[in-house]
């Protein structure tokens, strides 16, 4: 299955939220999330990412590990996405280094999630501030099989402009890529 997401800077963070929130009630949670390569680079050469995700919020932690192959959209950048529930954070951490992977960077995220349906599809709006970065940004997402992205980015974009949010604003600025440029 393919993640059909578009992200975008926010400007005016309350008038998109009191948007959001006429869809679905918010559910804020923070996440804590390391990703990891080869020694050689090859996931990030490769267009690849693992990560593990712990997601701290009202209803508990939850842990998440997660592979994204190379994007099969390259205006979008949407990726194939596997991801799995982890029960034991310390130990999904030791596997991967066990198995040589090593830990590239490791930041947190703030994020209000809205899930809601619009064009039919399942949808998932994120807020998201990452302490290191300035602004805010919002990702929207469906998961959907391939031959179904081009016109899933449709219903995200749709969206997107119910929210307020031009072309103009899309990004493909990765949080990791700001991160680390952050930290020189």
């Amino acid at each position: 299955m393919i993640e059909a997401e578009l992200k975008a800077r926010v400007h005016s963070p309350e008038t998109v939220m009191r948007r959001l929130e006429a869809r679905a009630t918010a559910r804020v949670e923070v996440y804590q999330d390391t990703y990891y390569d080869r020694p050689d680079g090859s996931l990030e050469k490769a267009d690849e990412e693992l990560r593990v995700r712990t997601v701290l919020g009202a209803d508990g932690t939850r842990t998440l590990l997660t592979f994204k192959g190379a994007a099969v959209d390259e205006e979008s950048g949407s990726k194939p996405e596997h991801e799995t529930a982890v029960t034991d954070t310390a130990a999904a951490h030791a596997i991967l280094d066990g198995l040589g992977y090593v830990k590239v960077i490791a930041f947190e995220k703030r994020c209000r999630n809205y899930e809601f349906e619009s064009g039919g599809r399942r949808m998932l709006a994120t807020l998201v501030q990452v302490p290191e970065i300035d602004g805010t940004f919002i990702e929207v997402e469906t998961i959907v099989p391939e031959d179904e992205v081009a016109p899933a980015l449709g219903d995200v974009r749709a969206v997107l402009a119910d929210l307020g949010i031009g072309a103009e604003d899309l990004t493909r600025e990765t949080y990791t890529g700001a991160v680390a440029a952050g930290r020189g």
